[in-house]
């Protein structure tokens, strides 16, 4: 498998960032990991093994992201509007300054397929649905979707408010976008068991969000027995991969 290791300065976030390319073809995925989590979580956690024949076969690339997450939403010190226009940043840093490194490092000219894992589902669907130019793609896993969960009802605050999908999907109306979600492949996912309760309530809201806008998805909530863990997350990702497949959507 081929894994190349990149990092630079960047001039959105003032900061060093390190990210992993692996593959060598196929549909670039953005990997976001979960709350604090750095560029390597998901290699650490086996994710990138259980999606090897996916990568090894040229259907995929994987992009792995460093987060910021202990300079923005976890931040205690921080308030709202500070916490929400850092990731703003973050958001910039991805869409002008990794989008395109990828594209050309990749010669990739496609659109690419955002995800991630508890707090990486959160920032892959934000992104996926602020960016419909640039994403066609969500593969969500036991996220929370409402910026309530880290800032309280401050919601008032328009950075902030860009930042809660369940909010600003709730007053969307404009119709280019909309039809771009609808031409899109989303599939939200979650399980029933242990730790799962906050998660499972957001993906239900976000269900009831998006088919009021009337935007198809795959909201597929697994048993009581799958617990928010990476064993779970492990089995979910190759399987939704696998459907995307089936669809010629890799």
């Amino acid at each position: 498998m081929k894994i190349e290791y990149q990092n630079w300065y960047s001039y959105r976030l003032s900061r060093m960032m390190e990210f992993k390319i692996y593959g060598h073809a196929g549909k670039c995925l953005i990997v976001f990991p979960s709350s604090g989590g750095r560029f390597f979580e998901y290699e650490d956690f086996k994710m990138i093994e259980a999606l090897s024949w996916f990568i090894e076969c040229g259907f995929i690339r994987v992009v792995t992201l460093d987060s910021i997450d202990s300079e923005t939403w976890l931040n205690q010190d921080r308030s709202a509007t500070d916490k929400a226009r850092h990731h703003n940043a973050y958001d910039r840093y991805i869409v002008e300054e990794l989008i395109p490194f990828i594209k050309q490092n990749c010669d990739y000219e496609g659109k690419f397929l955002a995800t991630g894992c508890s707090m990486g589902a959160y920032h892959a669907a934000n992104i996926f649905f602020r960016h419909p130019d640039v994403f066609d793609s969500l593969i969500a896993l036991s996220g929370i979707y409402d910026a309530r969960f880290h800032v309280g009802e401050a919601l008032g605050d328009f950075d902030v408010y860009t930042n809660s999908p369940v909010d600003y999907l709730k007053n969307m109306r404009d119709h280019w976008t909309l039809e771009q979600y609808r031409q899109n492949s989303i599939i939200i996912a979650c399980g029933q068991g242990d730790f799962e309760e906050e998660c499972l309530r957001n993906t239900r809201h976000l269900q009831q969000v998006l088919s009021d806008k009337a935007v198809p998805a795959w909201i597929d909530l697994w048993g009581s027995d799958v617990h928010h863990d990476w064993v779970w997350w492990r089995q979910m990702m190759p399987y939704y991969l696998g459907k995307l497949k089936e669809q010629n959507r890799l």
